[in-house]
């Protein structure tokens, strides 16, 4: 019983931690481009256009 008294806190802790990191991600934008990541693992980076 006396090692909730510290696995409560510590679990309310890291929860409120997580929340402010997930809202911080939202707040900052990091979720408005979904698809741009798909794209640019297909780019090669040299700067030319595809040819097909």
């Amino acid at each position: 019983m006396n090692t909730l008294a510290y696995l409560i806190p510590i679990a309310l802790l890291l929860g409120s931690l997580s929340l402010a990191a997930f809202l911080w991600a939202l707040k900052s934008g990091q979720y408005e481009d979904l698809d741009g990541a798909s794209w640019r693992v297909l780019d090669d980076g040299d700067g030319k256009p595809d040819r097909h």
